[in-house]
């Protein structure tokens, strides 16, 4: 069918429905990558309260921003650096990254708490119901920003990543008072989200090389 200046108008239709397809398989690859890098930090968390238990409950919220930045920095040397002298890979220290932020959203959770010790069963619910807000908000902002992220480079996550952490350092200077800024539980999914992104990346890269 031709429109007035000849133009077929299901060309553009037709355009529609492909990039909706291709949309939504993006989504799908997404979120089935998603699930499994989740999975596989959770089976981490789960050996390792096997054998600490939860010692990290000691840990104020502003100790484990600091861990999670020591992990960023190392991860920004090595890439600028193109070289490692210590055997854990970037990847596995993204997945500290976001374990670690999955244990200071916990820890923000149960601040009023003076019980330091959970069960394994008590912490793997807690892991989950952080892991699922987390994987929600991933969602929201998929929807509205779409697959954006796929053309950033996977250094540029690192950067994101140490930023939302100077961030979260000044919050945590100013005792937790923001004025227009979201508060430090959106920070750390910010930064679980963006870990997880640069990990699905650097997956990406290794199998296209």
């Amino acid at each position: 069918m031709k429109s007035g200046n000849g133009y077929s108008i299901f060309t553009n239709e037709m355009a529609y429905f492909t990039e909706t397809k291709l949309d939504i398989k993006l989504r799908n690859d997404t979120l089935s990558r998603y699930d499994r890098i989740i999975a596989e930090c959770r089976e981490i968390f789960r050996n390792k309260t096997h054998d600490y238990g939860t010692a990290w409950r000691v840990l104020r919220p502003s100790s484990l921003t600091d861990q999670i930045y020591i992990k960023a920095r190392r991860i920004k040397t090595i890439e600028e650096k193109g070289t490692q002298k210590v055997g854990d890979t970037i990847a596995d220290e993204f997945k500290g990254i976001i374990n670690y932020s999955l244990i200071a959203l916990i820890q923000l959770e149960l601040s009023g708490d003076v019980e330091e010790n959970l069960s394994e069963e008590d912490a793997l619910k807690l892991f989950d119901k952080k892991a699922g807000e987390t994987r929600q908000l991933m969602l929201e902002k998929n929807h509205d920003y779409g697959e954006a992220w796929r053309d950033m480079r996977h250094t540029s996550f690192t950067d994101m990543v140490m930023m939302k952490l100077m961030r979260l350092r000044q919050i945590e200077d100013n005792n937790g008072m923001t004025r227009i800024s979201e508060g430090a539980d959106s920070h750390y999914k910010d930064i679980i989200n963006y870990s997880v992104f640069a990990l699905i990346k650097l997956s990406e890269q290794k199998q296209n090389a």
